[in-house]
């Protein structure tokens, strides 16, 4: 779980846009730029180079 103070400071180091949890594949998702940041031992990890990119589907929902 990711601190909810925590969450409301960090944003996508790409775009600059908020990020939000997605607790079931314990990742940081950024909608404007279709990334997902892992949660690693409750810790984020805010490389572009560690993120994957959301599918189509998750893009949308």
């Amino acid at each position: 779980m990711i601190d909810k103070k925590l969450l409301s400071i960090l944003v996508c180091p790409v775009t600059k846009a908020p990020l939000q949890y997605d607790a079931e594949k314990e990742e940081l998702v950024c909608k404007a730029s279709g990334l997902a940041y892992p949660v690693r031992d409750g810790i984020p990890v805010m490389l572009e180079s560690e993120a994957r990119q959301l599918t189509a589907d998750e893009k949308l929902g």
